[in-house]
């Protein structure tokens, strides 16, 4: 099963969370992390995706706290 982005309608802005995913780099990570729980019923079994992407997002913290 492939989870994939929603589509946003023309209405409306970006999903605030998914704007600062992106905003950050983190954006594809945070979908593997969703897609591997999708697939495995179980986010126990996501610890490598998801300490990638806890990664990302500590990397970005860190880059925006020095500006």
């Amino acid at each position: 099963m492939t989870v994939k982005p929603r589509e946003k309608s023309r209405e409306s802005d970006d999903d605030p969370v998914e704007s600062m995913l992106k905003k950050s780099g983190c954006l594809e990570l945070h979908y593997k992390v969703q897609e591997c729980i999708a697939t495995t019923k179980d986010w126990r079994k996501c610890q490598n995706e998801v300490n990638d992407f806890r990664i990302c997002i500590e990397k970005h913290k860190q880059g925006v706290l020095q500006n």
